[in-house]
């Protein structure tokens, strides 16, 4: 078999998931960069990968470039993300087994007509509703927006990001948690208005006014970290917030590992968050904002993480209040989110399902996955 993944760019995020592939199928898998590494990401500490015996880079040279165009009429599958759709017209056409790997359609809102949005989604989507093209949801929102705009019908199926993960064992961790009363909180994000830092800040105020031992640690670069700094020292909370990155990502799993409760407050613009994985990978009790694309997959509330509905509200409070307060409930947490990520969404995991997702569509069979990356959303 030969499966071909085209994306912009190959980033550490989407390695473990093409390693699993050549694992399974060896030289028969290849991963197609039609874009370089922007110099951005490179300053950020993203590693290039261009030299990866399974890349092909289009954007290169015109041998590249054919070889790409290629693959992506030949391969026996293909696997598309953010890459244009020269690469898979030819297919497309001849009806070829083809996955489309897309984050949520409509960040802001469904109902705002924009003529150009939906002649792409045309164009992209809809058109095809009826050919052998399906969607890797890599966000909990992908399948409503893609049964919005009638496209991909009975054909979408729960996915996301994979990033590499160091596998620690569950009582290694556990014993790198909280061994005195303080409980350790975590947020790691860039300090950008999407990603709503201003929601730690009224966490910490709300929490040190009823008298909690705890320490927030925030992580990350940004164009407001600076303007955050001088908040919480203004706000007097620099006893409870501490500021520390930008970091490899090996160090921000070191300090992943020592946090008790790791905090997600995006909101709907954030299209997956890796961060979610390597958090509760690390044995870390989430609780997050629903309106992240990788919530509703990864979380059940109550059982391996906890949910909050509305930035601005109390919520987040409770939910952190609730975890802090209740032992019991925190560890129960945190080993639920290592088993979610140990033994059901991982890149060895996602790989073997896909493959045999692939089968059954072959055979006109419906995918056998209850739940987890392959099942059907």
């Amino acid at each position: 078999m030969t499966i071909t993944f085209f994306s912009n760019f190959l980033l550490h995020h989407q390695t473990p998931f093409c390693e699993a592939m050549i694992r399974h199928i060896g030289d028969g898998f290849r991963f197609v960069a039609t874009e370089p590494l922007p110099e951005e990401r490179l300053n950020m500490g993203y590693e290039n990968m261009e030299d990866a015996p399974y890349a092909v880079n289009a954007h290169l040279d015109e041998e590249s470039y054919a070889e790409a165009m290629r693959l992506g009429y030949e391969s026996d599958v293909v696997i598309i993300g953010s890459a244009p759709d020269e690469f898979i017209e030819k297919r497309l056409a001849e009806n070829k087994l083809t996955f489309r790997y897309c984050e949520r359609f409509f960040k802001k809102t469904r109902w705002r007509f924009d003529p150009r949005v939906w002649r792409m989604r045309y164009k992209k989507d809809i058109r095809y509703r009826s050919k052998n093209l399906h969607m890797l949801c890599a966000s909990a929102y992908t399948a409503p927006d893609c049964r919005f705009i009638f496209s991909y019908p009975n054909k979408t199926y729960k996915w996301g990001y994979f990033p590499k993960l160091k596998e620690v064992p569950f009582d290694v961790l556990r014993d790198l948690k909280s061994t005195d009363q303080r409980i350790n909180i975590i947020w790691v994000s860039r300090f950008i208005k999407l990603k709503h830092p201003e929601e730690i800040i009224h966490l910490a105020k709300q929490l040190k006014r009823d008298r909690f031992d705890f320490h927030i640690e925030m992580l990350g670069i940004g164009e407001l970290r600076n303007a955050y700094e001088d908040i919480v020292a203004g706000e007097g909370l620099s006893d409870v917030i501490s500021f520390a990155g930008p970091f490899a990502p090996d160090k921000v799993h070191e300090h992943m590992r020592k946090a008790d409760i790791f905090l997600f407050t995006s909101d709907k613009n954030e299209g997956w968050g890796a961060v979610m994985n390597e958090a509760m990978s690390s044995a870390c009790a989430v609780v997050a904002c629903r309106e992240i694309g990788s919530v509703p997959f990864l979380i059940e509330h109550g059982e391996n993480g906890l949910i909050y509905d509305k930035h601005g509200s109390n919520s987040l409070y409770h939910n952190v209040k609730r975890l802090i307060q209740d032992k019991k409930l925190r560890e129960r947490l945190q080993k639920n989110a290592y088993d979610t990520i140990k033994n059901e969404w991982n890149a060895e995991s996602a790989t073997e399902r896909l493959l045999r997702l692939i089968d059954c569509i072959n055979k006109g069979e419906e995918s056998p996955y209850q739940s987890g990356p392959c099942s059907k959303c």
